[in-house]
């Protein structure tokens, strides 16, 4: 069998944890911090990672398979 290619966008924005949950970063990100309305506690909240939606993870466990 050939190896599977790693899909290039998806190995930039995720990441597996050692339980095997699929890491991604918030949504919303780009240019939300120029004071535009976004109260602290929401900048606050959207500052670390969080986990990839169960619905996702298959599609996304695809994409990166030797991560």
């Amino acid at each position: 069998m050939p190896k599977i290619k790693t899909h290039s966008g998806a190995k930039k924005r995720f990441k597996l944890s050692k339980s095997g949950k699929v890491i991604r970063s918030h949504a919303n990100m780009r240019h939300f911090l120029n004071g535009h309305g976004k109260s602290a506690k929401y900048k606050r909240n959207m500052r670390g990672t969080c986990a990839a939606d169960k619905t996702n993870v298959v599609h996304v466990k695809r994409m990166i398979p030797y991560k």
